[in-house]
């Protein structure tokens, strides 16, 4: 399934200041052996000259760019950057790596990383001191069976964003915010929706859903005591999950979830005043400060009376098994894009929350957004990174979707996509 908390991963600004950028065929070059590491964290000097190459989004290129030459004339090594469609880039990198025609480097979500470590395409990074630079949770997230493999660069997760011109008082519980947004409707001709939730039209969209869903004490996996999921353990179907799936039917039949409203709709309405209320992500922010919507980014409220908790997920940089660059590569990740600045120009372009707490902290101190986004983060939980999550995003959206629309009954819909789901794994 393709979760949609990434609306777009280009823009016309974007691809302008890509015009510099040179997309090349994705293929390792080859110069240098394994990577090592300093106790500083600090990679070793790799051999002057040659080149690694990098698969990325037309996103952060720009960002990148200034790094890399800066790269290539401290080292003489230059950056190959190859812009790539993240729909289908960890398939791509999962079936060509084996074959030595991948890149040196990726960047992709850390949700990614169970496939990718299965499949024998990752190299873990020797992060040495420079772990303790990042938030506690990015590491968590690009660490896999007690290895870092991954430098994390951004931590997004989603909120509540109020229009304060229709609403201007923070809501207490997710009954609430449904009887705000219906009071809304009810008072202004223009508010025509009293929540907004972008939803894929064919798969739903769990990801977007999951703060609600846990605030009825419903999970996914298990989570170990250090945080890591046990995939022996599905917990979608249990008692708790019930509970959720009759309030998603309710909520389609009261008209709080609504299965035609996409994620571009849904910033449509909300940037044109038509709903007080929008769950979603940092990504949305630019778009809706753009129309003067007056917002706030509230805390999730709960809807079963537990904690709302949403998904924390990850950027990060990976290095491929296969590369022949693994020195060079790894010093352009732990010496180059740990540093403040990097991690700023990444946020610059992409306005998720640094990874590393140095940077993080300056952008906070100076963006109220990044702090809220941030704080509420501090509650959520690590996307699973787990092979098996990619058995169950499918039929858990194809549930959620079926009962918003009104079909069926909520215990047969769950149960049914939950057996399915352990099926599949099995």
């Amino acid at each position: 399934m393709k979760v949609t908390r990434r609306r777009s991963w280009s823009g016309v600004a974007a691809i302008a200041a890509l015009a510099a950028v040179t997309t090349l065929t994705g293929c390792s070059s080859s110069s240098s052996d394994a990577a090592s590491s300093d106790a500083s964290g600090s990679a070793s000097a790799p051999a002057a000259g040659g080149s690694i190459t990098i698969w990325l989004d037309a996103e952060r290129a720009p960002a990148l760019k200034p790094i890399a030459d800066k790269f290539k004339q401290d080292t003489g090594i230059e950056v190959k950057m190859v812009v790539k469609d993240f729909t289908t880039v960890d398939q791509d990198f999962i079936s060509q790596v084996p074959t030595g025609k991948g890149p040196d480097m990726i960047v992709s979500p850390h949700d990614k990383l169970g496939a990718y470590v299965q499949n024998g395409v990752v190299a873990p990074l020797e992060l040495g001191d420079k772990a303790s630079e990042f938030a506690d949770a990015a590491i968590q997230a690009v660490t896999y069976d007690g290895d870092v493999y991954g430098l994390p660069y951004s931590i997004e997760n989603v909120a509540l964003l109020r229009n304060t011109a229709l609403v201007t008082e923070p809501a207490t519980s997710f009954d609430d915010v449904v009887a705000n947004g219906q009071a809304a409707v009810k008072a202004d001709a223009k508010v025509k929706y009293p929540f907004l939730l972008g939803l894929d039209p064919k798969q739903g969209d769990p990801y977007h859903m999951y703060p609600l869903q846990t605030s009825f004490g419903s999970s996914v996996f298990a989570q170990n005591d250090d945080g890591t999921y046990d995939a022996s353990k599905l917990t979608l179907g249990d008692d708790a999950g019930q509970k959720f799936a009759a309030a998603v039917k309710t909520w389609g039949e009261e008209g709080v979830l609504n299965a035609n409203i996409t994620g571009d709709i849904a910033i449509d309405a909300f940037t044109k005043g038509q709903s007080p209320y929008y769950l979603t992500g940092p990504w949305n922010v630019p778009a809706i400060k753009e129309a003067g919507i007056k917002y706030a980014i509230d805390p999730l409220p709960s809807a079963g009376g537990q904690p709302a908790q949403p998904f924390v997920g990850v950027n990060a940089f990976f290095i491929s098994s296969q590369s022949k660059n693994k020195v060079a590569a790894t010093k352009f990740l732990v010496d180059y894009l740990s540093t403040k600045d990097a991690q700023e120009a990444l946020f610059d372009v992409g306005g998720r929350p640094p990874a590393l707490t140095a940077a993080y902290d300056d952008v906070a101190a100076s963006d109220p957004d990044v702090k809220a986004f941030g704080d509420i983060g501090l509650t959520g939980v690590p996307m699973p990174a787990i092979p098996e999550m990619a058995s169950v995003w499918a039929d858990w959206g194809g549930a959620e979707l079926q009962l918003i629309k009104g079909d069926g009954d909520p215990a047969q819909v769950w149960t049914k996509a939950a057996d399915n789901i352990e099926a599949k794994i099995k």
